[in-house]
């Protein structure tokens, strides 16, 4: 007697975004588990508080579902996504009395550290050159280190990225290009690799 294989059925991220408009609840369960952890991750860049990140991740999710009905159709989903986390924990540094007195989204050190070693192990490239470039990454400033982690981690357009930082598409651009252009600067060795941070068009 042969064995019946089921078919396990992959969705994109616009179908499970409009089923979940839909109601489609297995829909919403599978972008959670999707982006959670990216969401969560882009948080504490933002904010050392984990108990707080986790909540405002949760919350986002919250109100997607509870106002799906309206939300648009025609979204980048990881973006959206992003965006409303970042939103999210500003409210934080606006209205919640723990952190009124703290920094905020503007100001705080993004906290994320970057490590491309991977990336460059099939280069060749040794150790010590591959720290010292994830040093001189992880001394720019906030902002170009936000904007270079939305556009090479996240795999983000300028556009997206402009709206999540809430600037202009010009702005955004300029945030990234004195990001590369101070570690073109920086790091006198093998140019090529910062290459490998600009293959993209910016």
């Amino acid at each position: 007697m042969k064995t019946q294989r089921k078919h396990i059925y992959i969705l994109d991220d616009f179908t499970l975004w409009n089923n979940l408009k839909a109601g489609d609840e297995k829909a919403f369960s599978t972008l959670f588990e999707k982006y959670y952890s990216d969401l969560v991750r882009y948080g504490n860049s933002l904010c050392s508080y984990d108990d707080r990140v986790q909540d405002c991740v949760q919350d986002v999710f919250t109100d997607i579902w509870v106002y799906r009905e309206s939300l648009s159709s025609d979204v980048i989903i990881k973006a959206y996504l992003l965006s409303s986390v970042r939103k999210r924990i500003a409210r934080l540094y606006q209205r919640d009395p723990f952190f009124t007195k703290k920094k905020n989204t503007e100001t705080t050190e993004f906290l994320f550290d970057f490590s491309i070693e991977q990336q460059l192990i099939d280069d060749e490239i040794t150790a010590e050159k591959v720290l010292q470039l994830n040093t001189l990454i992880n001394n720019l400033p906030p902002r170009q280190k936000e904007a270079l982690y939305l556009r090479y981690h996240q795999q983000l357009s300028v556009e997206q990225i402009a709206e999540i930082m809430s600037v202009n598409y010009q702005s955004a651009s300029n945030i990234l290009f004195r990001g590369i252009q101070k570690l073109r600067n920086d790091w006198k060795e093998n140019i090529s690799i910062i290459l490998l941070l600009a293959s993209s068009s910016i």
